[in-house]
C-alpha cells in the first residue's frame, strides 16, 4: 500500500521476478535522428517491447519516432526552440497551466527551461496515473518534477548520458567574450537543479565508464547508486550494403548539436585543410543547418558552402546508405558520455576516425585498430586522421571491417534493454526509503 499525491491510499500489484514490466518512459525532447536521446528512446522501447514489456513514452517536442506498440504521450512545451523560430518568447495566450508560466519565466531569466517544465508536466500527468505503472525511467531530464513523482509513489529509475556539467564547462572555457562567459552561465543554471536532484535518486545508470566518473564528480552522485549499462546498436539494420561502392572524396559526421562540444568547428578547419589537397573533398553532415548558428558562420568564413551538404529528415535507411557510400565517418567531439553516432557507422563498416574525448576509446578502441584515433581540439591532427582514411582506403576498409566486428560483439539493444531490466527489477525490490 502506498500514498498517492493528494494522501489517500493507491493499491499497486507487485511484479513477480519474471512478470512483464509496465514502465512510464520520460524524456524531455526526442529528435528523430540526430541527438541522441531521441535514438535511445526510440530502440530501447522498441527492444523493451520486444521483451514482452509494457512501455508508455511521455514527450516533450520534438517528438520521438516509436514502433507501432509503443504509445506516445505527448506532453507540449511552449515550443520555444523550435527549428524555424528559436528562442521565440511566447504570448501571454499561450500560458495556459501553471507548468507554462514556470517555463516561460525560466527562459526570461536566460536559462534552459525544457528540463524543468517538462518534469512539472509529467508529475501532474502521472499523478493521476500511479496506479497504472510499475516505475518511470527518466531519460536525462533531472527536473524537480520527478521528486514528485516519487512522493506520489512511482520509483524512478534516473539515466544519465553525460552530466550536462561538462557542456557547462567546455562552453564557458570557449566563450570569447565576459558577456558570452555570462550568458553561457546563466543558460546552464538548470544543472544546478539536475545535481540537486541526481543526488536524491536511488539508482541512476550511465552509458559508459567515463561517464560515471564525471556523474560522480561534478553530480556528486554515490557510486553505490550508479551503474553502466552502455548502449546499443541495431546491426541488421547499420549494417555494411552489397553493391554499395564508396566514393573516395566523400566524408560523413552528424550535426545534432551548435555547441562548441560537438566540435564541429575543428571538423570544418580540417576540411578546409584538406581541400588544399583534395579540392573535391565533400563532407556530409546529418542534421539541419540552423540560420546564425555557429556552424554557419564557420562555414561562411572559410568559404565552404560548396563542399558541405546537410541531410535531415530522411531515413535510417538512408543514412545507413549514406555511411556504406562515404570513404569515412568522423565525430569531431571534445567530449562525448558514449556516442551513438560512432557504434552506428561502426557498424555500417565504414572507417571512423573518432577524437579521443571523453568515452570515445572506449567506444571506438585502439588506434589504427578499430578507428583512427586523434586528440580533441586539434584541426590539424583531425585532418591527418581523415587524411589516414582517404590515403590508404585498403587499410581502412580493414580497420572498418574490425570496427564493425567490435560493435557487435559488444553492444545491441537487446543486451541494453535486458541489463536495464536488471535495474528495473533491483529498484523495485529496494525498500522507497533506502
Amino acid at each position: 500500500m502506498q500514498r498517492g499525491a493528494d494522501g489517500g491510499s493507491i493499491t499497486r500489484r507487485a511484479p513477480g521476478p519474471d512478470d512483464p514490466l509496465r514502465i512510464a518512459y520520460l524524456t524531455y525532447r526526442g529528435k528523430p535522428h540526430v541527438g541522441g536521446q531521441g535514438v535511445y528512446t526510440r530502440h530501447l522501447t522498441k527492444a523493451l517491447a520486444d521483451l514482452g514489456h509494457h512501455v508508455e513514452v511521455l514527450s516533450g517536442q520534438p517528438y520521438p519516432i516509436l514502433d507501432e506498440r509503443v504509445p506516445l504521450v505527448k506532453l507540449p512545451s511552449l515550443d520555444i526552440y523550435n527549428d524555424h523560430f528559436p528562442m521565440r518568447m511566447p504570448g501571454l495566450w499561450e500560458l495556459k497551466t501553471w507548468m507554462d508560466a514556470a517555463e516561460v519565466t525560466a527562459f526570461s531569466m536566460g536559462t534552459f527551461p525544457e528540463p524543468l517544465a517538462f518534469s512539472l508536466r509529467a508529475w501532474d500527468h502521472l499523478k493521476a496515473r500511479v496506479s497504472e505503472f510499475d516505475l518511470v525511467q527518466d531519460n536525462q531530464c533531472l527536473g524537480y518534477g520527478l521528486l514528485g513523482i516519487e512522493r506520489a509513489g512511482l520509483p524512478i529509475l534516473g539515466t544519465i548520458h553525460h552530466p550536462i556539467t561538462v557542456d557547462r564547462r567546455i562552453e564557458m572555457e570557449h566563450a570569447e567574450t565576459r558577456y558570452q562567459r555570462y550568458a553561457k552561465a546563466r543558460w546552464y543554471a538548470f544543472t544546478k537543479m539536475q545535481t540537486r536532484v541526481a543526488k536524491r535518486l536511488r539508482r541512476i545508470i550511465t552509458v559508459s565508464q567515463n561517464s560515471f566518473d564525471d556523474i560522480c564528480r561534478t553530480h556528486g552522485v554515490s557510486p553505490e547508486r550508479l551503474y553502466v549499462v552502455p548502449v546499443g546498436v541495431d546491426p541488421e539494420l547499420f549494417r555494411p550494403l552489397e553493391g554499395v561502392e564508396r566514393r573516395p572524396r566523400q566524408i560523413i559526421s552528424t550535426a545534432s548539436a551548435d555547441v562548441a562540444m560537438k566540435g564541429q568547428r575543428f571538423l570544418l578547419e580540417a576540411l578546409a585543410k584538406l581541400r588544399t589537397e583534395y579540392p573535391d573533398l565533400h563532407l556530409i553532415l546529418i542534421g539541419r543547418l540552423k540560420e546564425g548558428s555557429a556552424a554557419q558562420r564557420t562555414i561562411e568564413e572559410l568559404d565552404l558552402a560548396d563542399a558541405v551538404e546537410f541531410v535531415s529528415g530522411v531515413t535510417d535507411e538512408r543514412i545507413v546508405e549514406l555511411y556504406n557510400e562515404s570513404a569515412c565517418a568522423v565525430v569531431p567531439s571534445l567530449y562525448e558520455g558514449f556516442s551513438l553516432p560512432a557504434i552506428e557507422a561502426m557498424s555500417t563498416g565504414c572507417p571512423l576516425v573518432a577524437t579521443t574525448g571523453g568515452a570515445l576509446p572506449e567506444v571506438a578502441g585502439p588506434d589504427g585498430e578499430t578507428c583512427f584515433a586523434v586528440p580533441p581540439a586539434d584541426s590539424d591532427a583531425l585532418a591527418a586522421g581523415i587524411r589516414r582514411a582517404l590515403d590508404n582506403p585498403e587499410g581502412a576498409a580493414r580497420i572498418g571491417a574490425a570496427g564493425r566486428t567490435r560493435v557487435i560483439d559488444r553492444w545491441t539493444w537487446r543486451n541494453t534493454a535486458l541489463r536495464t531490466v536488471e535495474h528495473y527489477r533491483a529498484l523495485l525490490a529496494e525498500p522507497a526509503g533506502s
